[in-house]
């Protein structure tokens, strides 16, 4: 890592960690990636039991250990602060312990087909939680959770496979009223949806946690099952040649979510 990205990361983490209500503190992957990649952003998460001081707190308490933060803002749910410190952009996501406890509990026990949670935003967050670089714990308690992320029991994936899967189509069978039409937007809209699905269905067919969107195709293609010919379809697919048209692309869409669908 970078020698003045990792030293930013040690002064945030050593004023959030002196907050009592903090747990654990963890550093984002992406944060280890070159300073000049566009995408990007030393991205912290904190995990609390209760809430994070106010913003005017955290905003002073970063400007005493890394100067003052540049275009400091923070969300309207208290959940994230984003700043610039010596021209690096920063994230500070302040994360429930009480919620993760929460969600765990349900999915290794008899709520575990209860994936409502994870519906529509996937199970980035647990991904997160099990790959992120551990900065400060103030107890064993990240250690437990990702423990228990790699002995999720089989309700989970599958509830999770087939919610995906049904969203999946879903958004196949807007992709092929679209594709015929002349809207343009819902088009992208349902193009965009399918992909994030099929996605989804492969990573949980091979009980594997989501990574963030801009990993997701490299991943993919790591994955160890994966139905006969899918690369090459989800590389057509994600072409930006104009040569390839909409119906042409839904062509390829419907030969994807064949195979995926299956796949033992």
């Amino acid at each position: 890592m970078n020698r003045k990205v990792e030293k930013i990361a040690r002064s945030i983490t050593g004023v959030v960690s002196a907050w009592e209500e903090v747990e654990c503190v963890a550093l984002g992957e992406h944060s280890e990636a070159d300073v000049l990649d566009p995408h990007f952003a030393l991205v912290i998460d904190v995990y609390l039991r209760g809430a994070p001081p106010s913003a005017q707190k955290r905003h002073a308490a970063f400007a005493s250990v890394v100067g003052q933060p540049g275009a400091f803002e923070t969300s309207k749910t208290q959940s994230k602060d984003r700043f610039f410190i010596d021209g690096l952009p920063l994230r500070v996501e302040y994360k429930s312990v009480a919620m993760i406890d929460d969600v765990l509990a349900r999915s290794d026990g008899l709520d575990s087909t209860l994936v409502w949670v994870f519906k529509n935003s996937g199970t980035y967050m647990f991904y997160r939680l099990q790959n992120s670089r551990v900065l400060f714990a103030k107890s064993d308690w990240i250690k437990l959770m990702r423990k228990k992320l790699t002995s999720l029991p089989d309700a989970f994936w599958k509830g999770l496979r087939d919610a995906f899967t049904a969203k999946m189509e879903h958004y196949l069978a807007d992709l092929g009223a679209a594709s015929f039409g002349d809207d343009g937007y819902f088009y992208e809209v349902s193009l965009a949806g399918f992909i994030r699905y099929a996605a989804a269905v492969l990573f949980m067919a091979n009980r594997r946690l989501e990574p963030s969107h801009r990993s997701v195709s490299a991943q993919l293609a790591e994955l160890k099952r994966l139905p006969d010919n899918f690369i090459g379809r989800w590389e057509t697919l994600l072409r930006f040649d104009s040569g390839i048209s909409g119906a042409q692309k839904y062509e390829v869409a419907e030969l994807i979510a064949r195979s995926v669908l299956t796949l033992e």
